[in-house]
């Protein structure tokens, strides 16, 4: 059975896309059949995996308004196993249009629903807010997966986000749980870091990743190059952490996978 994550924070800047495309890799290098959907306006999801986005025949936005089916707007990626729904500009206006509709928070769920039994796992990259989109995702996802960069501004937009499950899980989705907090941008000789890193700790307990994924230079290069860090810097400090986290998110779901040798072996198909 799929398990649906929503990747969501309402702070921009804290590695929510570069968590949801890396992710996403590894678990599929693992063995999973994964798709990643791309609810962000900006694309920055389609961007990362090389999507063309001006050439996008069809799109999350196409599927929302209902011009196409969530399988026909699917594309495959560099990676076998990983397909990504993806998104592009008209994406926009989207929640405009989705406010008139019955039932609006519930428009995405209904569109993957068809898709549940396709996949292993369905990770959706969320926009920097709080707004209609994002709703639809935490309406259709069975979890949320919150990643958090060590820093003061963002214990203070935790309450808003927590808020806001609080409230989805109360009228939209109750199964909704937090599938855990990934703590991004990680810099282990800051002091403030440590102690920021101990507020959330204390708020989320045991929901913590163990992984901490550092900063790391590869890590915002490998988006400009249309490639998952897997493939662009496999070696890299940052490849070794998304790949620490896939086999840490896999063991808390139980879920045996494929282990990876030498990650500069890894090879991955051509241009999709």
């Amino acid at each position: 059975m799929t398990k649906i994550i929503a990747v969501a924070n309402q702070k921009g800047g804290v590695g929510k896309t570069t968590t949801c495309v890396n992710l996403s890799a590894f678990l599929a290098l693992m063995g999973k059949k994964v798709l990643a959907v791309d609810i962000d306006p900006q694309g920055n999801c389609s961007s990362g995996f090389g999507i063309d986005k001006s050439k996008l025949k069809a799109s999350i936005y196409s599927v929302l308004a209902g011009d196409c089916a969530a399988g026909n707007a699917v594309i495959p990626t560099l990676i076998k196993n990983l397909e990504i729904l993806p998104s592009n500009i008209d994406l926009a206006g989207a929640e405009v249009e989705l406010v008139g509709l019955d039932e609006r928070e519930r428009v995405l769920k209904k569109a993957l629903n068809p898709l549940r039994n396709v996949y292993d796992y369905i990770l959706i990259d969320c926009p920097p807010s709080l707004g209609l989109l994002t709703v639809n995702a935490l309406t259709a996802a069975d979890a949320i997966l919150i990643p958090i960069q060590g820093e003061f501004y963002a214990l203070e937009g935790l309450s808003q986000l927590m808020n806001t499950i609080k409230l989805a899980k109360k009228h939209l989705n109750p199964a909704l749980d937090v599938e855990g907090v990934v703590l991004t941008m990680y810099d282990q000789r800051s002091r403030l870091v440590q102690s920021v890193t101990e507020e959330i700790h204390k708020f989320f307990g045991k929901k913590v990743f163990h992984v901490r994924i550092p900063r790391n230079v590869r890590l915002g290069e490998a988006p400009s190059y249309g490639l998952p860090i897997a493939l662009f810097e496999p070696k890299s400090t940052g490849s070794i952490a998304y790949k620490q986290l896939a086999e840490e998110f896999l063991a808390r779901n139980n879920d045996n996978y494929t282990r990876l040798g030498d990650l500069g072996r890894l090879k991955y198909r051509g241009k999709p």
